[in-house]
């Protein structure tokens, strides 16, 4: 496994997690991380990247980046729930709903010469640490339960159950078949 730095996304970090996105044909039809926005997907590529650096720079989107050397190749998306107010399986989600959490985990990317070379992990774990140095709260992840069954990674986009138990999350009511929303505090 190689030897991972994870960083924040910020205005001095942007260029390259662009240029991770952009080595990928923009994400999955263009989407630029902006599916869990509130402005979700639907414009162009270049309104979604426009709109993704503004909310950067303006500290509205988060992420931890992980580097291997000088390269980005992958992240874990997180943020306030009003700053992703999107999440899928809603229905499923709003059943038993007690209360928001304060932060949400909405999505992982690895770039794909790295998949299954433990990207992921670190990724979460670097989310965990700029949460709590942003003040905690309780967490919520939507990751995949993917015990007994074989996944392609480029489609793990909310991560494993397993990573997120390993990390002291709790699986706290089912979304899909293989979904899950999971919940820890941090201090």
């Amino acid at each position: 496994m190689a030897d991972f730095q994870i960083r924040p996304l910020d205005e001095t970090t942007w260029p390259d997690f662009a240029r991770l996105i952009e080595a990928h044909y923009g994400l999955r039809g263009g989407c630029w991380c902006m599916a869990f926005h509130p402005e979700g997907v639907g414009r162009t590529q270049a309104q979604s990247r426009s709109e993704k650096e503004r909310r950067v720079r303006e500290g509205r989107a988060h992420a931890a980046l992980v580097y291997d050397g000088p390269a980005c190749v992958g992240w874990c998306q997180f943020g306030l729930t009003g700053e992703l107010p999107r999440i899928k399986h809603r229905r499923a989600y709003l059943e038993g709903l007690d209360a928001l959490p304060n932060w949400r985990i909405t999505s992982f990317f690895v770039d794909r010469k790295y998949r299954g070379g433990g990207v992921a992990g670190p990724a979460l774990d670097g989310a965990l640490r700029e949460i709590a140095r942003l003040g905690g709260g309780t967490v919520e992840g939507y990751p995949e339960d993917t015990a007994g069954r074989k996944v392609s990674g480029a489609f793990l986009n909310n991560g494993t159950v397993s990573m997120f138990e390993r990390q002291g999350f709790v699986r706290t009511r089912r979304l899909g078949e293989h979904h899950w929303v999971v919940a820890r505090a941090i201090a």
